[in-house]
């Protein structure tokens, strides 16, 4: 469970996800993956991404601008 806590707060802190993998000494990435998911920080953040970045265009009937 700490180990858990850890990587996922490593990963919402912006730390890489190979750094974490060399951290937690994993020799495999899939290993590490398991100890993390998606939390409603990570949510938030995601969606506030996808926002800014949507804000850029404007999309009219068969357009983007």
């Amino acid at each position: 469970c700490l180990r858990h806590s850890y990587a996922t707060h490593l990963i919402e802190a912006g730390v890489d996800l190979l750094q974490v993998q060399h951290i937690l000494g994993h020799a495999n990435l899939d290993t590490t993956l398991r100890y993390t998911h998606l939390t409603q920080t990570g949510l938030k953040n995601s969606d506030e991404q996808i926002a800014t970045l949507m804000r850029r265009y404007r999309v009219a009937w068969g357009q983007v601008r």
